[in-house]
């Protein structure tokens, strides 16, 4: 049975019912304390209580802390997630115990956002909050509710088609500093690889009998393999073995970062490095290469992700349908 006993700050009830954990809760109010009480025993008495006491004591910010330090080092896209989990604890939303976390807190931040970023962005921010919460309720058994899946979600921006113009290709070459940048760009372009992708590769995931790359650790979490192309194999072959792991030598921001001055010197606006995959992919379906084909290559789940990074050249249908 509940028992409610004053306290200096407010009203504490303390719940003991055989078969359940004893439970304690504080209030302002002695009203709010005999709603709750009322409340929990029912649960009890109904065969629905769940103890939630530990997200009564639990931050969102602290699953955000122990997300980051346990979950996201895995993660291939573990920079990009790090910094949505630190604009998340900047927000006062990581001050409130989980157990008080509603979904209008949720429409709030969301609706505060869309003042400031895209759509898209908003998404990849709330598909994280959403995961972190279910990591905390399945993998830490913190009993408490999802109110990110119970909100509308704003529309994603429409996805780029930035396909590289004629002599784009040539200017950005001849705008590296750095052989080691322009054999990333051809390569690349080759094989449709992500930039982390093409960081991560080592010279043992190589077989150059077969002429396959091996990409152990993909976004998706799928391992695949990729067919080399004559001009990827003579990209590889032109690089010094330096480092005996890594076959480009350089990190995923400082590709990022050669790539934009390479973009600035050749006077190329509006060029992401991740564009030269929309590039890759493209050619491989005008090379005559089918859907499966084309996803076994690439690594995408499905036709219509596959479809937000292929965009055809309309005059190059032209031709083909005569």
């Amino acid at each position: 049975m509940a028992s409610i006993s004053k306290r200096k700050n407010g009203w504490q009830v303390q719940i003991r019912k055989q078969g359940y954990p004893a439970i304690s809760k504080c209030f302002d109010k002695k009203a709010g304390a005999e709603i709750w009480a009322r409340s929990v025993e029912s649960e009890m008495d109904n065969g629905r209580f769940l103890d939630r006491s530990e997200a009564d004591k639990t931050t969102l910010g602290d699953i955000l802390k122990r997300y980051l330090l346990e979950k996201s080092p895995q993660k291939l896209g573990y920079k990009p997630e790090k910094s949505r989990i630190k604009l998340l604890l900047k927000h006062p939303l990581a001050n409130r115990p989980l157990s008080t976390l509603k979904s209008s807190d949720i429409s709030n931040y969301k609706n505060s956002r869309l003042q400031l970023v895209c759509g898209t962005t908003i998404n990849k921010e709330l598909n994280l909050l959403s995961r972190v919460i279910d990591t905390a309720r399945i993998d830490w058994s913190i009993n408490t509710d999802n109110p990110v899946k119970m909100i509308s979600r704003p529309k994603n921006n429409r996805a780029r088609d930035r396909r590289l113009h004629p002599g784009e290709l040539e200017r950005l070459l001849q705008a590296t500093q750095s052989e080691y940048l322009s054999n990333i760009l051809v390569f690349a372009i080759e094989t449709g690889l992500r930039r982390g992708e093409i960081a991560n590769a080592k010279w043992d995931h190589l077989n150059r009998i077969k002429h396959i790359l091996n990409i152990p650790e993909t976004k998706t979490g799928v391992p695949r393999q990729i067919p080399l192309s004559r001009k990827a194999l003579e990209v590889l072959d032109s690089i010094p073995i330096i480092d005996s792991t890594s076959i480009f030598g350089l990190r995923s921001d400082s590709i990022t970062q050669a790539f934009e001055r390479a973009c600035l010197r050749a006077g190329l606006n509006d060029l992401h490095f991740h564009d030269l995959r929309h590039e890759a992919i493209s050619r491989l379906f005008e090379k005559g290469l089918n859907v499966m084909e084309v996803s076994t290559i690439s690594g995408h789940k499905t036709v219509q992700m596959l479809k937000r990074y292929t965009h055809l050249r309309i005059e190059d249908l032209v031709k083909k349908i005569g």
